[in-house]
């Protein structure tokens, strides 16, 4: 089995602060999966970048890279920046499998929750 690390991806933004929440989801995976590797990434704005994240982690003997979009959905960065800078990666490191997850904000549970949160603020 390869050595695997996960790469939460988030956009980015010029606030620093608007990278909390997903500070906060890396450092809740961390705490549940102690024994995998869990990286937080962006794609502007904001560091580390994609490909230094990844390249720490290839430095570090990881053979397999999951990058799970911290996305509502699946917009043109997804559709088109996403997979050329990983394009990237695997030509410049054939011997690493990447891949791409869905957007987070596309996955039931996520939606659910959403939902859930919606009805309680109006539901009091």
């Amino acid at each position: 089995m390869p050595k695997t690390a996960l790469i939460l991806f988030a956009h980015g933004a010029r606030d620093p602060d608007w990278a909390e929440p997903m500070r906060r989801v890396c450092a809740f995976v961390r705490e549940q999966a102690p024994d995998r590797r869990v990286e937080l990434a962006f794609l502007e704005f904001m560091t580390p970048e994609l490909r230094e994240c990844a390249e720490l982690l290839l430095g570090e003997g990881f053979e397999r890279i999951v990058v799970l979009p911290m996305f509502i959905a699946r917009g043109g960065h997804l559709k088109r920046d996403v997979p050329l800078l990983l394009d990237e990666l695997r030509r410049c490191h054939p011997q690493v499998q990447f891949e791409l997850g869905a957007a987070v904000g596309e996955a039931d549970s996520v939606v659910q929750a959403m939902a859930r949160h919606a009805l309680a603020l109006v539901e009091g």
